[in-house]
């Protein structure tokens, strides 16, 4: 199949730097010096750091301000199915030409030097959004904050961090600490901090970088606090409480989520109206994260009535989560639950699966696809019977459907395609949906 001139270019700009992940603002600033430093043209920008939850918070911050009539820049990663996912432009996914005529300028600009695929993409970004009008700018960080290539913005309006737990050892350390560090690291002077749901050794790392940075400071549950009531988010912060529509989102952990993105908007645009929230809790919208899929070749696949679920989280807090959402609809509606997962190999298996073991009826591993970083199904099936879990393999995530149907079950099964966000996104696209 012949290339299309965005897919080349994205291939090339992927050669030009050996290591999938180097981090480092050098290479960013020297680009986008010879760019004239677009990154400094760029409307009020939230930016947002931690392990999980920091796209979501995004979600949400993009819903209520959008609710609000704001024209909203986002900037996101990884994306699911396409590239243009990672970048909206006042509103809208980015258009293939756009895009195409982004990075080709970036290319000549680049003119050859090592530069990784993230930070061309992020500069191809900074790029479209100084150039696009817009009143916002929501910029999520792609791996720490310290080091990563977002984080040559100079003055944010704010500077978030959601949960900060363990992932990426090889890159951010393996303590909390350490990792909490990291995360820190994109605080910048003036900038109102936002500081989410957090562990006491990550909070109290965190203040310590907000302090030095000489960032002003919110924090969960010492300035702002949530909770569920009737079926109700119900808000609280200095200037009052705020009795909102439940997040559209699944999973109870999106109410802190959602929390921290009322929050920072509260300290830093007062003048958005209460309305503005519930619409935002209501339209917030946020693929492969615990997403119902209820049309589309995946059912079709599955056994007849089956609930099938996609979840891209892919950490043992990403588990834990996603597991403690699964067993709320245990409690509603009793189903044997099947998890499809797949693993890249730099997680944690254990720390991941063990969080289902009093859920998950079976286990089918299939290795991420497109990932040469995959955890081999083998290896996560065998993790899973040493959990005393059921467990099998398959190639795909077709053949593990397949297992499924072909499985005698009581009552329709309840499935979960989990681990990774590539599978996630695998999912998604052999599901044939999209993402506007």
């Amino acid at each position: 199949m012949t290339q299309s001139p965005l897919d080349a270019i994205l291939a090339r700009l992927f050669e030009l730097h050996p290591k999938k992940i180097d981090l480092s603002i050098n290479r960013t600033q020297r680009l986008l010096a010879n760019l004239g430093d677009p990154q400094k043209r760029l409307p009020r920008t939230i930016h947002v750091a931690g392990t999980n939850g920091k796209g979501s918070t995004v979600a949400f911050l993009r819903a209520i301000l959008e609710a609000a009539g704001q024209r909203v820049h986002v900037y996101t990663s990884p994306h699911l199915l396409r590239f243009n996912e990672r970048i909206r432009l006042a509103g809208k996914l980015v258009d293939d030409a756009t895009l195409l005529a982004a990075l080709e300028r970036i290319e000549r600009v680049n003119a050859g030097e090592p530069i990784t695929f993230f930070e061309a993409g992020t500069a191809a970004a900074f790029d479209l959004f100084a150039e696009t009008p817009a009143d916002w700018l929501l910029l999520e960080v792609g791996l720490g904050g310290r080091f990563d290539s977002t984080n040559v913005i100079e003055h944010p309006a704010a500077c978030v961090i959601t949960p900060v737990s363990h992932d990426h050892a090889d890159f951010l350390g393996d303590t909390i600490e350490s990792i909490a560090f990291e995360k820190g690291g994109i605080f910048k002077r003036g900038a109102q901090g936002v500081i989410g749901y957090q562990s006491d050794e990550a909070l109290r790392v965190l203040e310590g970088c907000a302090r030095r940075a000489g960032a002003p400071c919110i924090f969960a549950e010492r300035d702002f606090n949530v909770r569920e009531e009737n079926g109700r988010l119900i808000f609280d912060d200095e200037r009052g409480l705020l009795d909102l529509a439940a997040p559209k989102l699944p999973g109870r952990h999106q109410f802190q989520n959602a929390a921290t993105a009322i929050a920072t908007l509260r300290a830093i645009a007062p003048e958005i109206p209460n309305a503005a929230f519930d619409a935002g809790m209501k339209s917030v919208d946020w693929p492969a994260r615990l997403q119902r899929v209820s049309r589309g070749r995946l059912v079709g696949l599955a056994p007849a009535g089956s609930e099938i679920w996609i979840d891209g989280g892919h950490n043992e807090d990403g588990a834990r989560v996603a597991a403690e959402a699964m067993g709320e609809r245990a409690t509603r509606s009793e189903a044997p639950l099947v998890l499809v997962c797949g693993l890249l190999a730099n997680k944690d298996a254990r720390g991941y699966l063990a969080h289902f073991t009093d859920l998950a009826n079976r286990v089918i591993a299939v290795p991420p696809p497109g990932d040469q970083y995959g955890r081999a199904p083998a290896n996560v099936a065998e993790v899973a019977r040493d959990l005393g879990l059921f467990a099998s393999e398959a190639t795909t995530i077709e053949e593990a459907l397949a297992q499924v149907a072909k499985s005698h079950w009581r009552e329709p099964p309840r499935i979960l395609i989990c681990g990774s966000l590539y599978l996630a996104g695998a999912a998604l696209a052999l599901n044939g949906s999209e993402i506007a």
